[in-house]
């Protein structure tokens, strides 16, 4: 995707004129950096706009500017589809770093480059998904900024059971295609459960339809409650889960704020968008000359919970005064 000033240089010289950057920085002896970046997110997505805007502020903080030192060629990917032709176009075009957004967009570009570096953000569980041996030492050409621990888990049923406590069922909803880590969020859900009188029950799922059919089968049995698990799948279909939830009463947390201001319940994650400026800082080293082997992989720091009370009063909940009091943002 292409900036403002980009855009706005292209249609002015054309597609000819618009080479001549390169040209003449070749002919200067400069060689301009070249950054691949592949997002989960189709390309006119609100969250890959801001997200893209966040890691270009973090590379012109370091002092990168794109058109005269760093190009960036983006491709996109909704929900991990055509991940893999995309990853081996990226390839092809050998940069100097990509950018990998989520899970199976890494893996799609750990397949077609073992020597590339990449730079992962929004990523859960990168060890267990083989992009790395160790969160100190990473090992091979891949580092980044990881979103959650499974511990997270916790913290996401003792918010429904807080805003709903007569709530004994929580869906744990994600597609296993592009949440990989599925179990890894499952497992630590099903440890904290009994002590909250909850009962995990994992529902699986891969498209609309699918959705669909599943959270209207879950709302047909009393006091339920979803946990949305970090997954593009979610992301992608987040108007229909939140549409879904209301009209089956359900309370649902979710595990970034997108989904809340868009009209979700209420969530708890990190900040995604800051975790692209974090990613930004990995790139800047590697042009730098440090090795992806040699970059520990950063752990989410800057955690927010936000809760929309337009959503529970239409759901019937009344949310109580210490989840108000702990949430960062709260809209009305």
């Amino acid at each position: 995707m292409l900036d403002i000033r980009r855009r706005q240089f292209i249609s002015l010289l054309g597609g000819a004129a618009a080479a001549w950057p390169l040209a003449a920085r070749a002919q200067q002896g400069e060689r301009l950096r070249r950054i691949g970046v592949l997002m989960a997110f189709a390309e006119d997505d609100p969250e890959a706009k801001a997200r893209l805007a966040a890691f270009r502020q973090g590379l012109e903080k370091r002092g990168w500017s794109e058109g005269r030192d760093v190009r960036i060629d983006a491709r996109f990917a909704p929900a991990g589809t055509q991940a893999q032709a995309l990853a081996k176009e990226l390839v092809a075009l050998q940069p100097d770093v990509i950018l990998a957004h989520s899970t199976p967009v890494t893996a799609a570009l750990q397949r077609e480059s073992r020597t590339i570096p990449i730079v992962f953000a929004v990523v859960a569980d990168p060890i267990g998904s083989g992009f790395i041996a160790s969160l100190p030492r990473p090992g091979g050409n891949i580092t980044g900024v990881a979103q959650y621990e499974a511990s997270v888990t916790g913290k996401w049923l003792a918010m429904l059971k807080e805003v709903a406590p007569g709530l004994v069922r929580a869906a744990f909803v994600a597609n296993r295609k592009t949440a990989t880590y599925y179990d890894y969020f499952l497992r630590a859900g099903e440890a904290v459960a009994p002590s909250l009188g909850i009962e995990p029950v994992p529902i699986l799922v891969e498209n609309a339809a699918d959705i669909e059919r599943a959270i209207v089968s879950f709302a047909g049995a009393l006091n339920g409650g979803l946990v949305l698990l970090p997954d593009v799948t979610t992301a992608v279909h987040r108007d229909l889960f939140i549409a879904l939830a209301v009209r089956h009463r359900l309370p649902a947390v979710y595990w970034d704020r997108s989904l809340v201001a868009a009209g979700g319940l209420m969530s708890y994650g990190n900040d995604l968008v800051d975790s692209f400026r974090q990613a930004a800082a990995y790139v800047d080293r590697i042009l730098r000359g440090d090795k992806p082997a040699d970059l520990p992989v950063q752990a989410a720091t800057k955690f927010e919970t936000v809760v929309n009370l337009k959503t529970a009063k239409a759901i019937g909940l009344t949310v109580p005064p210490g989840l108000l009091v702990a949430a960062d943002e709260v809209i009305e």
